[in-house]
């Protein structure tokens, strides 16, 4: 038998193409655009990084019940095991799995409430509230009451070395030990009930308490205390910080023992024995805005930030950001290891699922303008690949511009439907963009959708 040798066939070698693949994605950043790397986006709605390097659409939620009043004044949960709510109709509620049972009428309209959970010399741990306004009431596991002599004006209530501690104007309380419902007990044992007031430059106001292993951390608008010591004698206070504070007491979350808080000029971690520290929030400060209407909450793994009509969600585990729309917290829990959210429009969502309540997620993500090491250079592109999954339903959309900032001039590329792609690499078209300066790419659509990373093959010009 007589073998017959056959060439390969070649192909010319087209000089000065780039194959430049983008496989990490690190969420958004705000800072300058023509400097970043290209793992970063410079806008994104509605995406998260939980399976980095990949992005995804964010999770989606369920309502619980109907909408009550027209705001979530706060979201309490007793022992983990029952998921509590104030609107501001004035009604304590609690979920019963299937609608909102009311525990108590008459409350105020507008003050937002904190809860903690407490036994002391309860006969069981009761879940404890307060708003500033109504005074202190407790939750036994059957009814809601008012309850002990601190004044009613008490507010941010938290616990401390088996001690309710309370706070108005600039004085910080604290109950008698173990017992709850004494604040007035002075007898000149180390039993009594506490309190000092807090003095500062500016004259403020306590407006954050968050009670911890070893310490208790006092905030006011634009300073930081620490309390330590376990007994009346022994209590003592310590300003960190006259310079950084919380814009109100929703603002600050701590999730792994550090502190992380929302102030006027960023936001800001602070884990003791150092100053606070906004460096990692640097890259998305175009976004924030904090104001009274900011609130901070974790689900045990992320931190969610709402500020500025979005939510900001930091993974310390990657330390990348993402931003979210379409939900306006007025309080975030965490019950049974899931992300609760109180609205501003009086709804309590329960996160997960893959779609808003019903109906599809709109998402997008926008990339850094692409150049050459001058902008003087074109750039001619030839081919563009992108790798996604995208389940039944689902839609996904690339579009191109050559406008370096602005939020215009945007040529749909591509379209594609949902068909239960898997890892399928699509083909771009990008004649619209044969060459150009700059180039910025916009990924869209609705519904889950997991970007595995893009490829662009592009030709550098010469410099003419």
């Amino acid at each position: 038998m007589r073998l017959i040798q056959k060439s390969l066939a070649s192909y010319p070698v087209l000089q000065g193409i780039q194959t430049i693949a983008t496989r990490e994605f690190r969420g958004v950043n705000t800072l300058d655009p023509y400097s970043i790397g290209d793992e970063f986006f410079t806008d994104m709605r509605n995406l998260v990084t939980d399976d980095y390097p990949a992005i995804k659409t964010r999770p989606g939620y369920t309502r619980l019940g109907s909408k009550i009043g027209s705001r979530v004044l706060g979201l309490g949960v007793w022992k983990d095991q029952e998921l509590h709510a104030i609107f501001n109709d004035g009604t304590w509620r609690k979920w019963t799995g299937s609608t909102w049972q009311t525990l108590l009428n008459g409350l105020n309209t507008s003050a937002d409430w904190t809860f903690t959970n407490f036994k002391g010399n309860l006969d069981d741990v009761n879940l404890i509230g307060c708003n500033g306004v109504n005074g202190l009431y407790r939750y036994d596991g059957s009814t809601v009451q008012k309850f002990g002599d601190a004044e009613d004006k008490i507010n941010f209530i938290t616990t401390y070395q088996n001690r309710l501690w309370g706070a108005w104007e600039n004085e910080l309380h604290a109950s008698a030990l173990n017992q709850p419902d004494k604040w007035q007990l002075f007898e000149g044992t180390e039993a009594d009930s506490y309190y000092i007031v807090i003095e500062t430059d500016r004259g403020e106001d306590i407006n954050m308490l968050s009670g911890g292993l070893r310490k208790l951390t006092i905030g006011m608008r634009n300073s930081l205390h620490e309390l330590y010591g376990g007994v009346p004698s022994d209590f003592n206070t310590h300003m960190k910080t006259n310079d950084v504070g919380f814009i109100n007491n929703k603002s600050a979350v701590t999730q792994n023992g550090v502190l992380r808080f929302m102030h006027e000029l960023g936001i800001y971690e602070f884990a003791g024995g150092l100053l606070p520290d906004d460096s990692f929030s640097e890259i998305v400060k175009k976004y924030i805005k904090a104001d009274d209407t900011s609130v901070s909450g974790t689900d045990g793994e992320k931190i969610y930030f709402y500020t500025n009509g979005v939510i900001l969600v930091y993974d310390p585990a990657f330390q990348t950001w993402c931003v979210w729309d379409h939900i306006q917290p007025s309080h975030f829990a965490l019950f049974k290891n899931e992300l609760y959210i109180g609205t501003r429009s009086g709804e309590v969502l329960k996160m997960g699922g893959s779609t808003d309540n019903g109906t599809a997620i709109q998402w997008r993500a926008v990339t850094k303008p692409y150049n050459n090491l001058t902008p003087s250079q074109r750039t001619r592109w030839h081919k563009l690949y992108v790798t996604v999954d995208l389940p039944q339903g689902s839609t996904f959309r690339v579009y191109g511009t050559r406008e370096p900032e602005a939020d215009s001039g945007w040529v749909l590329l591509k379209s594609v439907s949902g068909g239960n792609l898997q890892q399928q690499r699509i083909f771009v078209p990008v004649r619209e963009l044969a060459n150009e300066h700059y180039v910025r790419l916009k990924f869209e659509g609705q519904g889950p959708m997991k970007l595995y990373g893009f490829t662009r093959h592009v030709r550098v010009m010469p410099l003419v």
